[in-house]
């Protein structure tokens, strides 16, 4: 089911780039399900790892993970993928939907919250190195994320709050 699922990732996301590089988008829920491959885990998490982005930056739809790779899957997703958007919600400004963000995800499975600590260790350095004029407001938000991941993989917790750390540092931030 873990091959089917990356391969699924992989046609979803197609041409896909990184933001800050040439890198094929599918490089990155590459990393964070092997991120989440080194502590205690499922085949479903590793799935959901594969497919963390799919429904929130591609056409497909909550429903159709559902039907392929059934409700434990697609309830992992569902829980990763962002709620508060612009599309759903143009009345609110990025820090309003962040902080909503943060509350919804407080409030998401330990297995989604270790994904979400993966998908953290994996963006955090990215984008420092890549965009630090974007880094300040994305390691706010991040700062503000990993706290509320507690019960999420105690390991990837304290990798991914370093990795905040160590970006603050790196863009000389407090």
């Amino acid at each position: 089911m873990e091959e089917k699922a990356l391969e699924f990732a992989r046609k979803a996301h197609g041409e896909q780039l990184r933001k800050y590089s040439e890198e094929l988008y599918i490089e990155h829920p590459k990393r964070v399900a092997e991120t989440v491959r080194t502590v205690s885990h499922t085949t479903e998490m590793i799935c959901a790892a594969y497919l963390h982005d799919v429904v929130e930056d591609t056409p497909v739809e909550i429903e159709e993970i559902k039907k392929k790779f059934g409700n434990k899957v697609a309830q992992l997703v569902e829980e990763l993928t962002d709620e508060y958007v612009t599309e759903k919600y143009p009345h609110l400004n990025r820090r309003r939907r962040k902080d909503k963000e943060v509350e919804r995800q407080a409030t998401i499975s330990n297995e989604a919250k270790t994904i979400k600590l993966a998908d953290v260790i994996d963006n955090t350095p990215d984008i420092v190195k890549n965009n630090p004029s974007f880094g300040p407001k994305y390691l706010s938000e991040m700062d503000k994320l990993t706290r509320v991941l507690v019960g999420g993989d105690p390991i990837l917790f304290e990798k991914a709050c370093k990795e905040v750390s160590e970006g603050k540092k790196a863009l000389n931030l407090k």
